[in-house]
Parts: structure tokens; sequence; C-alpha cells
């Protein structure tokens, strides 16, 4: 009996063990990207609605992984900016994300009626940079 029970302990040990270990490999090869976008003045109100109701859903479809949305604290800036970062599995499933995205119906139909309702664009400037995680980054 006290075989059995250390055999079993040993396979759910291992069992987690193992599971914690593909979570790990899954987050460890991602690619990151942050996108800056500023928009006309008072707008950021619209994007903030667009993003909430629309956008988020349909990055998600696309294998777009959401990892976080920041306005800037104090300034000109917190008036017109939203940050935020995305992940994907590498640079190639980026890129065939974001052209799936811009594709797709439903974030045409989206993107027009947002600019119609708001009564033109409302991003004026969008800046992107791509990020890889340092060995010692606590998210990889």
């Amino acid at each position: 009996m006290k075989l059995k029970l250390i055999l079993l302990s040993v396979f759910i040990f291992g069992a987690i063990s193992s599971e914690k270990d593909l979570q790990a490999a899954d987050k460890k090869d991602r690619f990151f990207e942050m996108r800056t976008y500023t928009t006309r003045e008072g707008q950021l109100v619209n994007l903030h609605k667009r993003f909430r109701d629309h956008t988020n859903r349909i990055f998600e479809k696309h294998g777009m992984e959401l990892v976080g949305y920041w306005t800037p604290v104090g300034g000109d800036l917190e008036k017109n900016t939203l940050a935020y970062i995305l992940a994907y599995p590498s640079r190639e499933a980026r890129d065939k994300a974001w052209s799936a995205f811009r594709k797709d119906p439903e974030w045409q139909k989206v993107y027009k009626k947002s600019h119609d309702d708001a009564g033109g664009k409302i991003v004026k400037k969008v800046e992107s940079m791509f990020l890889n995680p340092t060995d010692y980054s606590p998210i990889k």
C-alpha cells in the first residue's frame, strides 16, 4: 500500500510539474508588440469604447494575446494616448494575425462605424515597437 501511495505521489507530482513546464514553455518564446495610439482631440473615449466593445474580441479571434492596456498619468498625453501590449508565438504569427485582422469583415465594419460616429478618424498616430523578453524578465 505504501509503495502504491509513493508511486501515485510521484505520478501526480510529475504530472503537475509537467503541466507547469508546458505552461512555461508555451510562454517562453512569445514575441511582444507594444503599440501606442495618439487620438485626435476628444477621441480617446471613442477609442476606449472601440477596444472595449469590439477590438479586443476580434484580436483574440485572430490569435493575439492581450497582455495589457495603459493610459499615461499626468500631462498632455493622458488626454489622447493609449498604449498596449500584445503577445504572439512568433513574429510570423504576429504578421499573419494582423493580416487576418485587417481583412476581417467585422473589423472593417466596426472601424468604419467608429469613424462615422466620431465624425472622422479617431487615431491620428500609431507607433509600434517589437519586443523580446530578456532572460531575467518575469514575463516571457
